[in-house]
């Protein structure tokens, strides 16, 4: 029931966007060429009801139900991590264009792009101080490699780049383990996009982030990461919340940690790759553009089923469901 009211409220959203021709192109806002209030707004989505209810009736209830749900289970099932610059994105790519085809969509094509190519290698952290613990570790997208042999280094342990700052002579030649707190996707992730450049900063060797999630089962998430030109680039990987939460722990009693941490990973040239369009030319205002995406790629240690084929694969049920209709 959830997954119906989530659905609705998608498709709701898309298409009020999609079905607003006699406004088309002015301005919403009270300074534009058609000053609307909350009222016009109101009456004028009203107006569609008819239309919106063909649409989830459609979705929720009729020949297109579970449809997208389907589609995006066999590509899943079948192409599987679809990793920028991979043979498998490759394989994605070439498939969701023989799909649109078959869907009878207009002007599918393919537009030439330029991706990041990574890969992780071989990866591995150990605890060796104050005990031998494996600690579960996923490089984050772009990171370098560490030394063939590895690196052992002492660990500091910070819950802010605040407090990293006012501890940098300690951080010096340390692995830096971010324990900063689960605020919001939005807020707390800045800790594992500028981690690594921040631990630079003040001289570390690696950093290790608490995955950026508000629940763990000893699950560390990948994501990509930015350096900074000007700024050593240092290993940096995601650890689980609960080894950061420990290690935190250890340093609190001013216990000494000592990890060990060996990454295989390698940056290639650029690859590339190929934007997949499809589209429904308007019949009023064929020269306009409403735009749905999503990204087809999505990290190796996954399926890639929300991230982002589901963003993918409703924009394609948009626009399936618009054709459907007529």
């Amino acid at each position: 029931e959830k997954k119906r009211e989530e659905k609705m409220k998608y498709l709701s959203l898309i298409f009020f966007m999609n079905l607003l021709p006699q406004y088309a192109g002015k301005s919403l806002s009270r300074d534009g060429n058609y000053p609307k209030t909350f009222e016009d707004i109101k009456n004028e989505i009203a107006g569609y009801s008819d239309i919106a209810k063909a649409i989830i009736d459609l979705a929720v209830h009729g020949k297109a139900r579970n449809r997208s749900y389907e589609r995006l289970a066999v590509f899943a099932d079948t192409i599987g991590p679809r990793l920028s610059g991979s043979k498998n994105l490759d394989a994605a790519i070439k498939y969701m264009f023989s799909a649109l085809q078959k869907d009878r969509l207009e002007n599918v094509h393919l537009e030439p792009v330029k991706v990041p190519h990574w890969e992780r290698g071989e990866e591995f952290a150990m605890m060796l101080e104050p005990r031998n613990h494996s600690i579960a570790v996923l490089g984050l997208g772009s990171s370098v490699a560490t030394p063939p042999e590895g690196i052992t280094a002492e660990v500091i342990v910070v819950a802010s780049f605040d407090e990293l700052h006012r501890r940098a002579q300690e951080a010096k030649g340390k692995i830096v383990v971010y324990n900063q707190p689960f605020v919001s996707y939005g807020e707390t992730v800045r800790y594992r996009s500028q981690g690594a450049v921040e631990a630079a900063k003040v001289g570390a060797v690696a950093s290790l982030i608490r995955s950026i999630a508000s629940f763990s089962i000893d699950s560390p998430h990948t994501g990509w990461q930015n350096y900074r030109s000007g700024v050593p680039k240092i290993p940096t990987a995601c650890i689980s919340v609960e080894d950061a939460e420990m290690m935190s722990r250890m340093s609190f009693r001013g216990t000494k940690i000592v990890v060990y941490l060996k990454m295989g990973a390698r940056t290639y040239p650029d690859s590339t790759s190929f934007n997949t369009v499809a589209e429904i030319v308007g019949s009023k205002y064929p020269e306009q553009i409403v735009l749905v995406s999503g990204h087809l790629d999505s990290w190796d240690v996954g399926q890639g089923a929300m991230d982002d084929g589901g963003g993918a694969f409703i924009s394609w049920e948009a626009l399936s469901l618009i054709k459907d209709l007529g």
